[in-house]
């Protein structure tokens, strides 16, 4: 159950919601048919051990809510309220959203990311808000509202979800308590424009290393996430760390020694304007490279070439991060089986 009250949950994100967050994308059993509770322990463990504050438990894959149960069950018991969990609200309808919801409250979520079902086709602000409203008024978590590209909703505002229909979410959803301001991505105006508007109300998070690194020297970013920041192994945490004690040299050092990283994180995730999708399997396998499990991924999946594989393993020993010694190959099996 929550720590807090619906009542309370800016409250508690103010105080709580800091440092820096990842994702964890579920490990499966070598014949796919089940999750394994090794692979999971493990990369829960990782977490803390590299400095994260928190990660989302991600649901944008092949799993069932029985399954991601379980894999909330193992995440909370080997975190041990040490790690802030977050929900991946990123099911197939609100009926399911809702659902699944209740497995995360019952099992140690602090947190929610709030996704859009890829059916949902909203042709008004009122669409949008009313599925958001729907689903907040079902839980008593924190909500991180998350306008980003990849819903489509530009079709109702360039900023994909515009500042008016947050401004309606805040007067009337107690438990929205943060931004995640991707909107308009690539641009940085979406950020810019949720902190000049919201910040006092709200925590305004940029996930997206490459600027947040940049922007909290100019308006202090108190939590990133949730991002692929795991390829980076603990840096990004200790870079945020600088950040929050003004240290910007320092910041500002290491953020130049990741570029090379920076760049082959950039190249291989180029497809995702043109496709509107994350390439889970890849974002696994940049957490392998930095000790994480790894491990085989179900269909539906993209695919990855050695091509791939090699110019994120390049990326990071040009940056000084010394990737694991064992070939592309062991990261289809993983490191717990």
């Amino acid at each position: 159950m929550a720590k807090y009250k619906k009542s309370e949950a800016r409250e508690w994100a103010r105080e709580q919601m800091r440092g820096v967050a990842n994702v964890v994308i579920p490990s499966y059993t070598q014949n796919l048919k089940g999750l394994n509770e090794k692979g999971i322990r493990h990369d829960i463990r990782l977490e803390l051990e590299y400095g994260f504050r928190g990660t989302l438990l991600v649901s944008e894959v092949a799993i069932t809510l029985d399954e991601y149960r379980q894999f909330f069950e193992w995440a909370n018991d080997e975190s041990k309220g040490r790690l802030m969990l977050i929900h991946h609200a990123s099911f197939n309808d609100l009926e399911e959203n809702i659902a699944a919801v209740k497995i995360a409250e019952a099992n140690g979520a602090e947190l929610i990311l709030l996704s859009y079902p890829p059916n949902f086709y909203p042709e008004t602000e009122q669409d949008i808000y009313d599925y958001t409203k729907a689903f907040c008024d079902a839980t008593n978590l924190a909500v991180l509202l998350f306008p980003v590209p990849l819903w489509g909703f530009d079709r109702v505002h360039p900023s994909d979800i515009p500042a008016t229909l947050i401004r309606r979410l805040i007067k009337d959803c107690p438990n929205v308590v943060a931004i995640k301001a991707e909107g308009g991505m690539p641009s940085i105006m979406g950020f810019v424009e949720c902190h000049r508007l919201f910040s006092k109300d709200l925590i305004i998070t940029c996930p997206l290393e490459h600027d947040m690194i940049a922007l909290a020297q100019l308006a202090p970013i108190q939590f990133s996430g949730t991002s692929n920041t795991e390829y980076f192994g603990p840096m990004i945490p200790r870079i945020h760390k600088l950040l929050m004690e003004e240290k910007f040299d320092e910041a500002t050092k290491l953020y130049w020694q990741l570029h090379p990283a920076r760049k082959a994180n950039a190249a291989a995730n180029a497809y995702t304007p043109q496709t509107l999708f994350l390439h889970r399997m890849l974002w696994k396998f940049q957490g392998w490279l930095n000790g994480f499990n790894g491990g085989p991924m179900r269909r539906p999946t993209m695919r990855m070439n050695d091509g791939q594989m090699n110019a994120l393993r390049q990326g990071l020993i040009r940056s000084g991060i010394e990737p694991t010694k064992d070939t592309n190959k062991a990261f289809f099996t993983g490191r717990h089986i």
